[in-house]
């Protein structure tokens, strides 16, 4: 490990995919941050450690997440962005080691792999942070402290939407979860957070419009819901793999006073057929590292902070169990057909 002021935080970051990659370099501008790059791949590790040296001015090591766990004295904390299968083990290898960790959501694939993981941690006592970026944009940011502050009223009604420009490979499909747990869940996420009420009941729909690969694999890449939160407002959410003008994600919060709208924005992908209206910007957005890269990199600061005793986790693990709980529901409600409640979805 290269030698560092006794004052840097000793980073280690599991997976160096498409996610990692962007982290690293999010972790690599931070001060006073030491990253290690860690990968199943020692090759992949070592070539992206490389790459981040002449940009961030630091010397970036490389290893597996093996040899990280084998010296965790070495280290201060974890960030998990590893192939989802993967997530509960190495969730559990940090507590075990007494390292806070900041993991890419889900931190298991199941409820009761969630529910180990919170009674890890928990025993434990160490910090965690779990990849809700949305909780770092600014307007999500500014929708709830309008909605917290009572600007808007009383809160009646709540759309969301997270639309994706074209679908991801069938190899992502497959372990993906499904369209519920690991699209719509962000929206689910921000929508507790956002109004600080919790979801009660859902009803939801789906059809495979697409590739047949969907289906093949027991998911969809067209889903509808309503959702009912715990002081009765309504929710409705969409959410697709095949938004041809661009990556669309927006919510829509409407109360006695007001209202506020996330997303509507220049590179809002919608086309206005009102004369003189300007949606479309010239470049829609095209996916949701595109729409939320300067998040990752703030949420990513926050979790630092939180190491360094500076602040307090924004989403910590027990968050993830919740939002989790109701892409679970939705699941059920569509295959069977029927509303369902969030409190039937137990571990």
């Amino acid at each position: 490990m290269t030698q560092t002021a006794a004052s840097a935080i000793r980073c280690a970051l599991l997976g160096a995919g498409r996610i990692g990659v962007g982290h690293a370099e999010a972790l690599a501008q931070i001060d006073q941050v030491a990253l290690t790059v860690a990968d199943a791949d020692p090759q992949r590790a070592q070539q992206v450690a490389q790459s981040l040296e002449p940009a961030s001015g630091i010397t970036v090591a490389h290893t597996t997440p093996q040899e990280v766990f084998s010296r965790a004295e070495d280290y201060d904390a974890v960030v998990i962005a590893t192939p989802t299968a993967t997530h509960e083990e190495l969730v559990l290898a940090c507590a075990r080691a007494g390292l806070p960790f900041f993991c890419e959501k889900p931190l298991a694939s199941d409820l009761a792999g969630t529910q180990r993981c919170i009674e890890a941690v928990e025993r434990a006592g160490i910090a965690s942070q779990v990849g809700f970026q949305r909780r770092f944009d600014p307007a999500y940011t500014e929708a709830r402290r309008r909605v917290q502050a009572g600007e808007l009223g009383q809160v009646h009604r709540v759309h969301m939407l997270t639309c994706d420009q074209s679908p991801p490979p069938e190899s992502f499909v497959a372990m993906s979860g499904g369209i519920w747990r690991d699209c719509l869940i962000h929206d689910i996420d921000a929508l507790r957070w956002v109004t600080g009420r919790e979801v009660e009941e859902v009803m939801a729909f789906g059809q495979v419009r697409g590739a047949d690969y969907f289906r093949a694999h027991g998911d969809i890449d067209e889903g509808v819901a309503l959702l009912r939160l715990d002081d009765g407002t309504l929710v409705t959410a969409q959410t697709s793999r095949n938004n041809g003008q661009g990556y669309d994600v927006r919510m829509e919060i409407s109360g006695t006073l007001g209202n506020a709208t996330v997303g509507l924005e220049p590179k809002v992908p919608l086309v206005s057929v009102e004369p003189g209206a300007d949606f479309p910007g010239p470049e829609p957005w095209v996916d949701f590292i595109a729409r939320f890269a300067d998040c990752y990199g703030r949420e990513l600061a926050a979790f630092i902070d939180v190491v360094a005793g500076r602040g307090t986790s924004r989403c910590e693990a027990r968050d993830a169990m919740e939002a989790l709980r109701v892409a679970i529901a939705l699941g059920v409600s569509r295959e069977q057909g029927r509303p369902v409640r969030v409190a039937d979805i137990q571990p």
